[in-house]
């Protein structure tokens, strides 16, 4: 597994101080970010996972710990919109540039409005994917908010 991927290559132009966690990625697992939460042995809360959603038919990112749900009425909101959904895997793969599991909010093919669960900015490091499944990148959730010019907003349920 390469621990160099376009994520790690962003965070290093823009700066950002980070450290890079690999650990066996469960393709079978029913939820990501808490089977990588459980491998590395942190708590969920402090996991993020990063979704790929719509606003108003416009491409956004969206940033929560891995063990809550995103609230569409507080995405859209978050954004300024009337109604949010879930990208399309497939989509989400083609805009981003990574594969499903492996999504992460740096180094994206095509820079998306992101936001990310203010909750998450209580702690002082957080986990976020790195680029590819199984890798993840510990970091300050400020840095990471700095680094992707994201908005700190309540969008989980």
């Amino acid at each position: 597994m390469s621990r160099t991927t376009r994520a790690t290559q962003a965070l290093t132009k823009a700066g950002v101080a980070f450290t890079v966690h690999a650990y066996d990625y469960d393709p079978n697992a029913d939820r990501v970010g808490l089977q990588a939460a459980e491998a590395i042995g942190e708590d969920p809360a402090r996991v993020l996972k990063t979704l790929m959603a719509e606003v108003d038919g416009r491409p956004v990112c969206v940033v929560v710990p891995s063990d809550r749900e995103v609230s569409m009425k507080k995405l859209a909101s978050a954004f300024g919109g009337k109604s949010a959904g879930m990208m399309k895997p497939a989509d989400a793969e083609r805009l981003t540039g990574y594969h499903v599991g492996g999504i992460s909010p740096f180094g994206q093919r095509k820079a998306v409005p992101t936001a990310i669960e203010a909750a998450a900015l209580a702690h002082d490091l957080v986990y976020l994917n790195g680029g590819q499944r199984g890798l993840q990148v510990r970091l300050s959730p400020r840095a990471a908010l700095a680094a992707l010019k994201a908005v700190a907003a309540s969008v989980v349920a």
